[in-house]
């Protein structure tokens, strides 16, 4: 029953305070994993594992990379803090990443989004969820290209949860989305290594399209797949010709299949309509 304004500022507020912990997951999970896999080397190995302090993603405090200045809760403030610090160190004046606040005003402006299209319900909730893994993916992979298992596999059993309730699809549409997203690249993996030798992608890449038709169901994967491919072709492409990028360096797909499940969340069934009247 709350004025729409009102929810929809509210939704961005809380959409840019999550955003600022998701810079903290997108930054410290990839190293946490590897932490956590030269320690299994090591048992593996029969050595003594010798790691440093806690490391997780409440410890320790936020600080600059480049001088240890730990930031104080004046300087965290989403976006605003950016701005009044000019965009660098307060201590040391090393330049901050324009990623910081652009991973915020992105997840405050899809949480908006998403208040707007619908509603104040459990399902907006759910959608809000949803927003926060795929941005931590998206972000994750083109900084690390990996998609951590502990967050593709959440979103899947979290897209099945949530649709229990039939809240996106009903629970068989979501169960065969999850099915067929993950066969359909695994599919295309092996007949791209069969026919050139090479991995074409990562196993992530299956598990997250997996996720997403647990979230929107199976009628969803080919729009998923068409928004994810014709986005990262003209990326690709633009890349190569106007970026000078190496064609033998890869590119994640991960971001793509992101793009297409959020596309598909908010314009999917009308998409559909279109190739399908």
């Amino acid at each position: 029953m709350m004025d729409p304004a009102y929810s929809i500022t509210l939704a961005l507020a809380l959409g840019l305070a999550i955003g600022s912990f998701l810079n903290v997951v997108i930054h410290r999970l990839p190293r946490m994993l590897e932490r956590e896999w030269r320690q299994q080397c090591a048992e593996l190995r029969g050595e003594t594992s010798q790691l440093e302090a806690d490391y997780n993603l409440l410890v320790p405090r936020s600080a600059c990379p480049a001088c240890g200045h730990h930031i104080a809760w004046h300087e965290n403030i989403p976006v605003l803090s950016f701005l009044m610090l000019g965009g660098r160190c307060a201590e040391c004046k090393t330049p901050i990443s324009w990623r910081y606040p652009a991973v915020e005003l992105i997840t405050g402006l899809l949480f908006g989004l998403a208040v707007w299209q619908f509603g104040v319900d459990g399902r907006t909730l759910a959608a809000l969820a949803l927003l926060g893994l795929l941005i931590a993916l998206a972000f994750i992979d083109l900084d690390a290209y990996l998609l951590p298992d502990s967050l593709t596999l959440p979103l899947l059993w979290l897209g099945l949860l949530v649709n229990l309730q039939s809240l996106f699809v009903p629970l068989d549409e979501a169960v065969i989305g999850a099915m067929a997203g993950y066969s359909s690249l695994w599919a295309v993996y092996w007949l791209f290594k069969l026919a050139t030798g090479k991995e074409g992608m990562g196993y992530g890449d299956f598990k997250l399209l997996a996720g997403l038709g647990a979230w929107l169901g199976w009628k969803m994967i080919l729009t998923i797949l068409l928004a994810s491919s014709i986005v990262g072709a003209s990326v690709g492409i633009g890349l190569i010709l106007f970026a000078g990028h190496d064609r033998a360096r890869p590119i994640p797909f991960g971001p793509y299949l992101v793009m297409g499940g959020i596309v598909c969340l908010f314009w999917g069934p009308a998409l559909i309509r279109l190739y399908l009247p």
